[in-house]
């Protein structure tokens, strides 16, 4: 089963268990998912679905932080219920120990000595363990390492 099918059979359980907050949250995610299909016109793979959603966590991670500074607590909290929602839908994520090991891989296979080589550093783990780590971990973990 596709993932794309998977939130549309979640979204129909959420409406039969009357649970109206992950029902919302589920069809913003489905009309993020249409409105690139319809603009593209293609049909979305699991990849594009992933992405997708990494996507909308990090737009609802941005408005906590803003709300979370603006002390709007209830709306924070409202954005991080709806992370939590889309989280189960991406593959699990790497502990710190797991990317750090993947990434002095990368950084070997790609003979990195310094900061200068970060992009090209950067460009391989996206390719390679995107979806399984934030860009910001990454990012931070691939500095640590190049110093």
């Amino acid at each position: 089963m596709s993932l794309r099918t998977q939130i549309k059979d979640d979204i129909k359980a959420a409406m039969k268990a009357k649970d109206v907050d992950k029902r919302n949250a589920l069809r913003l995610l489905d009309s993020a998912m249409k409105q690139i299909e319809v603009d593209e016109r293609r049909e979305l793979s699991d990849d594009d679905v992933i992405a997708i959603i990494s996507k909308q966590i990090k737009q609802r991670n941005d408005a906590a932080s803003q709300y979370k500074n603006a002390s709007r607590e209830d709306l924070m909290q409202k954005e991080l219920d709806e992370i939590a929602y889309y989280q189960p839908y991406l593959p699990a994520q790497l502990n710190d120990e797991e990317l750090k090991t993947a990434l002095e891989k990368i950084i070997a296979q790609l003979n990195a000595q310094s900061m200068k080589d970060m992009g090209k550093v950067m460009g391989m783990a996206k390719s390679t363990i995107g979806t399984k780590a934030d860009g910001k971990r990454i990012n931070e973990c691939v500095k640590t390492l190049l110093k």
